[in-house]
C-alpha cells in the first residue's frame, strides 16, 4: 500500500486492526500503532514488525491516522496530536458516540474525517463496519476507510445520523448474542446435558443459522416458519418466547443502547 497508517491504541480493537490489515497484504513498514507501556510495545514490535511510535509522532509521521480509542479519551487525544496534523491527512474514528463534526471541531480546518463503528467479531474477520463521511470527505477517503475496515470483515456505508442504532444494533449486537447463547446453555445443563455438550450444540447451532441466514438470503421469518411445525416443539418454545415478551424486551433493550450512544456524544 503506497498510504502509511497509523493506528493510535493498542487496545483489543486496535490490535485486531492492525492484525488484520497485515494478513491483508499490508507491508509492515507502511504501519504504525501507538502504545505508551514500554513491555506492552515491545511485544507488539515483536509479534507485528512494526514501529510502535508516540502519538505526536505517528500524527507526524502518517497519512492515514485510525483513533482507536474510548470515548471518554478521545478529546485528549485529540487535544495532543492536533497541533501535527495536517490537512492533507485522513483520520479515521472508531470511538462510540463521537460525531465527526466533534473530531474536525478539535483539528486544523480542512481535515477528512470518517466516523467509523465497528464489532469484536472483527477478532475472527468476520466485522461488520459502519462507515460514515465527515464535512470533508470525498470518495477518495470514504474508499480509504473501507479498504481498512474490509481486513477485518465487512463494510457498509450509512448516513452519520444513522450511527446511533447501527452502535445499538451491530457495535452491541454480539453482546446480545452471547447473552441468548448462555441462557441456551444454562437451559441445556438444566436438563440434564453436560455443560460442554450443550455448549457444542448451542455454539454450532448459533454458527449454522448464521451461515443459513447469509448463505440462503432468506427472511428470518421464513427460516424460523421452517423449523416451526404446527402443534410441535418450537412452536411451544415460540410461545413462551411471546409470552413473556422477548421481542418487545429485545426493542427496548437496542433502543437503550442507542439512547446511550446519544448520551455519550452529548458529553
Amino acid at each position: 500500500m503506497s498510504t502509511k497508517v497509523a493506528v493510535l491504541g493498542a487496545g483489543v480493537m486496535g490490535e485486531t486492526l492492525l492484525s488484520g490489515l497485515i494478513r491483508a497484504g499490508w507491508r509492515p513498514e507502511d504501519l504504525l500503532i501507538t502504545e505508551r507501556r514500554e513491555e506492552r510495545a515491545a511485544e507488539l514490535r515483536e509479534r507485528y514488525g512494526v514501529d510502535v511510535v508516540s502519538n505526536i509522532e505517528a500524527a507526524k509521521q502518517a497519512d492515514t491516522l485510525v483513533l482507536v480509542v474510548k470515548p471518554q479519551d478521545m478529546p485528549d487525544l485529540l487535544a495532543e496530536i492536533a497541533p501535527a496534523v495536517q490537512a492533507t491527512q485522513t483520520v479515521v474514528s472508531l470511538a462510540a458516540g463521537i460525531t465527526t463534526s466533534f473530531v474536525e471541531s478539535r483539528l486544523p480546518e480542512g481535515v477528512a474525517v470518517v466516523r467509523v463503528m465497528p464489532n469484536t467479531p472483527a477478532l475472527v474477520d468476520e466485522g461488520m463496519a459502519a462507515i460514515s463521511r465527515g464535512a470533508h470527505c470525498d470518495e477518495s477517503h470514504l474508499e480509504l476507510a473501507e479498504s481498512l475496515l474490509a481486513a477485518t470483515g465487512r463494510v457498509i456505508r450509512v448516513p452519520e445520523k444513522q450511527q446511533d442504532a447501527v452502535t445499538a444494533i451491530s457495535g452491541s449486537g454480539p453482546a446480545y448474542l452471547f447473552f441468548v447463547v448462555e441462557a441456551m446453555i444454562e437451559a441445556g445443563v438444566h436438563m440434564g446435558l453436560p455443560r460442554g455438550t450443550a455448549t457444542e450444540l448451542v455454539v454450532q447451532t448459533v454458527v449454522g443459522s448464521a451461515k443459513l441466514l447469509r448463505e440462503t438470503g432468506e427472511h428470518p421469518t421464513v427460516l424460523r416458519e421452517r423449523v416451526t411445525s404446527p402443534g410441535g416443539t418450537t412452536a411451544a418454545a415460540v410461545r413462551e418466547l411471546e409470552d413473556h415478551k422477548v421481542r418487545a424486551a429485545f426493542l427496548s433493550a437496542i433502543e437503550a443502547a442507542r439512547n446511550r450512544s446519544r448520551d455519550l456524544a452529548a458529553e
